[in-house]
């Protein structure tokens, strides 16, 4: 293999942090809606990336016009919480720029579709001025920090949730690329402020995730991330973290060198020193160890593997000066969310709206506009793409309640569609090979009979769809996962557990809808007459069919 190094690689370290052409590419290439080629790629570091509508792809070919091409922008929100006037900015910036959706990301942060290139600097100045940033929430950094959302689960979960701001805070990019592009145009000369210790001028060889969960719950699938850090709590006070390394869920079609992995413990830490510290130096490993060669090899799960935990492991502590301790007990027993009306600790109320998968119908919109005029809550995204009004006094309670009502907020979903999740896929993703936002609501309708038929209504089976197989949705911690391998096809994945601590496995290739339902309608036959007391769908399908095989 060639050890020339991918061309991402040269267009990051000649950037002028992060700079590139971006300014020209916005300010005066008129007669494009793209920017220039190397721009593509730095874009992102910034938060947006380049897209174009696929659905008209032939019939603008067909007139011989460029791409409709438009950008989207993501936020980089640290555990997942705005307050209320930060959410009616993001709704009226939504309206002005844009499609005016609103999409709920996996990684608790919203992203806006369909902004123009001459939208991007009045979107990302509204923003700034609603102190709201994109910042390396995309790219070859570490993007935002997700954390077990609903503040129900412990009475340290604001303790908890600051981690996610300091972590953040720690692994931001020091270039002021962003400012001097996007919100006051004037370049900065003086650059000896943007020295960069941790991303130096080559950035991560790939992106870089980072969870930290709050068992019970693993809302925020802990494992899948490059870092995930468990909260360990004793006598309500928070002991430190357990500290897991290399997960990551992006394979490649007919590529048997990529693969998913689930992240391996490594260690304790019993301090918030310790803690950030063995985050910060993680990176390093994966900067100075990672494969800058084949970005499909390059996240932190391969550079583990190649290393191995071990070797990884003694890295770390070489580079942080001290020992992990050894792993403490924790046990996960769910990773829903916890719809409706929840109390926490202090009395406050938290009200958890089902928004399926991240995408904010007009009705929920206008009610959430709505409540956040009122001024009484903050908006909390969790990693399953659902959204938590939170904080909310007992005798505030009631005007919330009156616009559910108004509204007609309360939907009698089934636990299926509850526990579904997609990616965006068609027809903006690149990547896409199949449906999945836009498909995965039409199966869960065609199933639900099927679960009816065998008094299977409430079970909460987690689904998952993803229109490639890079994994976005999490399919691969499904019960039922679907990748797609292209149009109308879905590779079905079998055997996952219900709370995230085990992959799941290739069970049938290249399935139709109408091969999907059958399978399933045979599978939940099986589940019906043969599982064992209380055990899940996805602990059934594995010891009866993909163990043995």
């Amino acid at each position: 293999m060639s050890n020339k190094l991918s061309p991402i690689e040269a267009i990051k370290i000649k950037s002028d942090g992060l700079r590139g052409t971006l300014k020209e590419s916005i300010d005066l290439d008129n007669h494009t809606g793209n920017v220039r080629p190397d721009d593509e790629t730095l874009v992102k570091f910034h938060g947006m990336y380049v897209q174009d509508d696929r659905d008209r792809r032939a019939e603008r070919a067909a007139k011989k016009l460029d791409k409709l091409y438009s950008f989207m922008i993501r936020l980089r929100i640290p555990g997942g919480v705005i307050n209320a006037d930060q959410w009616i900015a993001t709704h009226d910036i939504s309206e002005e720029f844009g499609t005016g959706t609103l999409k709920i990301t996996t990684r608790q942060t919203v992203q806006l579709h369909g902004l123009l290139k001459h939208q991007l600097r009045p979107t990302i100045q509204a923003f700034n001025t609603a102190k709201l940033d994109s910042i390396a929430a995309c790219g070859d950094v570490n993007r935002n920090v997700i954390v077990s959302s609903h503040p129900q689960l412990s009475p340290l979960h604001q303790e908890i949730y600051e981690y996610a701001d300091k972590i953040s805070t720690l692994l931001l990019p020091k270039t002021q690329s962003y400012y001097e592009v996007f919100i006051d145009g004037e370049k900065i000369y003086e650059r000896s402020s943007e020295a960069d210790p941790l991303y130096e001028d080559r950035y991560l060889p790939r992106k870089f995730k980072i969870a930290i969960a709050i068992p019970p719950s693993n809302d925020v699938d802990v494992f899948t991330n490059d870092i995930g850090l468990i909260a360990i709590i004793e006598n309500n006070k928070l002991k430190g973290f357990n500290i897991a390394i290399g997960g990551g869920l992006a394979t490649t079609h007919g590529n048997p060198n990529t693969y998913s992995r689930l992240g391996s413990i490594i260690g304790f830490a019993d301090t918030e020193e310790k803690t950030l510290k063995a985050v910060y130096e993680i990176l390093t490993v994966q900067r100075d160890f990672g494969n800058r060669v084949d970005r499909k090899l390059s996240r932190l799960k391969y550079t583990v593997d190649k290393l191995t935990v071990e070797g990884f492991k003694n890295e770390l502590e070489r580079r942080i000066g001290f020992e992990l301790l050894p792993e403490q007990p924790f046990r996960f027993t769910e990773r829903s969310d916890r719809f409706g009306w929840e109390q926490n600790h202090e009395g406050k109320w938290f009200y958890t709206l089902f928004v399926e998968h991240g995408v904010v119908k007009p009705y929920q919109k206008q009610f959430l506009y709505e409540v956040a005029q009122f001024k009484i809550s903050n908006f909390i995204f969790s990693g399953n793409q659902n959204l938590i009004l939170g904080e909310i006094a007992d005798g505030d309670k009631a005007k919330i309640e009156d616009l559910l009502v108004k509204h007609e907020i309360d939907k009698h979903d089934s636990a299926l569609r509850k526990n579904s999740m997609a990616c965006v896929a068609l027809p903006t993703c690149p990547l896409a090979l199949a449906e999945a936002q836009r498909y995965l609501p039409e199966l869960v309708t065609k199933i639900e009979p099927i679960l009816e038929k065998y008094n299977l209504q409430n079970e909460e089976i987690t689904i998952r769809m993803t229109g490639c197989p890079n994994g976005c949705g999490r399919p691969y911690v499904a019960e039922l996962g679907f990748v797609g391998t292209g149009p109308g096809q879905y590779n079905f994945m079998l055997g996952g557990d219900r709370y995230g601590e085990r992959l799941n496995k290739l069970y049938k290739e290249k399935q139709t809808e109408s091969e999907i339902l059958n399978e399933v309608d045979h599978l939940l036959d099986s589940y019906t007459k043969e599982k064992n007391e209380n055990e899940t769908f996805g602990d059934f399908t594995f010891r009866k069919i993909i163990s043995q095989n």
